[in-house]
Order: structure tokens, then C-alpha cells, then sequence
């Protein structure tokens, strides 16, 4: 996973679903952006689990 930043991730997810709740565009668009959305999906939700990580870490040095 490449160290983009989580707001970035986040606003190409949503980019992708606005694509695909349009439903305007031709449908080898909308599978790419599905594949994109799922893709992105997965990113944000192992970097949720690294940045809970970090946090509960912290929180538990100061809380020493």
C-alpha cells in the first residue's frame, strides 16, 4: 500500500461511488470505477486498522 494520505484515499472513494450512483456513464467505466472503489475499500480500511494501532499505542504509552 502506497503512503498516500487517508483524506486522498477517502476523496477518491467517494469520486468513484458518485460515478457509480450516477449510472450515466458506459459501462466499462462503471466497472472501472467499481474495481477502483473496491480497490480504494480496501486501502482505507487497512489504513483504519494501522492508524487505530498507532492510537491505541499512544494511548496507552500516556496512560503509563
Amino acid at each position: 500500500m502506497s503512503e498516500r494520505e487517508f483524506d486522498d484515499m477517502l476523496a477518491d472513494l467517494e469520486k468513484a461511488i458518485a460515478k457509480l450512483a450516477d449510472g450515466t456513464a458506459p459501462l466499462e467505466d462503471l466497472v472501472r470505477a467499481h474495481e477502483v472503489a473496491v480497490r480504494l475499500l480496501a486501502e482505507t480500511q487497512s489504513r483504519l486498522v494501522e492508524l487505530k494501532a498507532r492510537a491505541d499505542a499512544a494511548a496507552q504509552l500516556l496512560s503509563q
